[in-house]
Formats: structure tokens, sequence, C-alpha cells
């Protein structure tokens, strides 16, 4: 199965500030949610919270703590084996990674795939996406929107199990 992480990213790698993403890409949303819809997303709590609607068919939430979640299609799991033990039991090929910052840096030695919306210019903010070596990743694709640009970028080297 492959893992694959989505985020929207400033050129200072911030991905939010506080419960809220910086700036507003309505069209990036939207290509956002395309992607990932018809498989599993996998969330922090909080990210998950974050969403009245959240994208996918399934939710997988990691979090420390073990909880009751009020649609029927959310999970809890406490580690990223568990999350994914829980999405390939789902019978999906792929699970797409949705954040919050921990979450992307826990799941970036496991990852097969990033597609990283490149917001231009820096903000301020309290989360950001993990560093990571681009001679690891091989960009494959690169799509142009106005105000943003979404790439596709496939890692070289074995991931972790």
């Amino acid at each position: 199965m492959e893992l694959v992480s989505v985020a929207a990213v400033a050129e200072n790698r911030v991905i939010g500030e506080g419960d809220e993403v910086p700036w507003n890409l309505p069209e990036d949303k939207k290509q956002y949610r395309e992607r990932v819809a018809g498989h599993p997303t996998i969330f922090g709590r909080r990210t998950y919270e974050m969403f009245a609607d959240p994208p996918g068919t399934a939710f997988i939430v990691l979090s420390r703590t073990e909880r009751e979640y009020d649609r029927e299609n959310a999970h809890h799991a406490s580690s990223v084996g568990e999350a994914v033990e829980i999405a390939e039991s789902l019978g999906t090929d792929c699970a797409y990674v949705l954040g919050g910052g921990a979450i992307y840096d826990l799941f970036q030695p496991h990852l097969d795939w990033m597609v990283l919306t490149r917001v231009p210019g820096e903000y301020g903010g309290d989360t950001f996406y993990p560093a990571w070596d681009e001679n690891d990743w091989t960009l494959v694709e690169t799509e142009a929107y106005e105000g943003f640009t979404v790439e596709t970028w496939e890692r070289r080297t074995g991931r972790e199990q």
C-alpha cells in the first residue's frame, strides 16, 4: 500500500497558524478534495476535528488517547503502524496523510509520494511541514494554478516499513 502526504506549504515550510491555514486558495481546496476522494485519509486528532466535512472515504485519526468518533467510518490509531494496518484492512492500495505538522513528521520516513501545494511567499505560523532531503525524492510532476503550484514527488530510495 502506498502512503501519500498532501499539504499546502509556504516557502518557509509554514502549513498553519493555530487551527487555521494562513492563506485562502479555494482552487487548492478543490483539487485537494478531488485528489483524496475515494481513499482513506490519515489525520492527527486536532486536524481531523478542524474539518466539518473531512475529505476521504474513511478517516484514520492518530492520537495517543483512544476516542470514540461521531462518524461510523472514523477509526482510532495509536501509531503509524496501526494507521497503516487500518488502511490496509479497508482494502485500499493508497492512503493519504493530511496532517498536522506532527503527523507529517511521523509519517515522513514511511511515505512513497508527496503532493505539495507550493504557496508563494513566507507566512507567520506555528505549524511546519517537515524538512526533507530532495536527494531522496524525484519531482515527477508540476502543475501550475493561479496563485500556487502543485508538485508531485516520488521517493527514490526505499521507505521505512
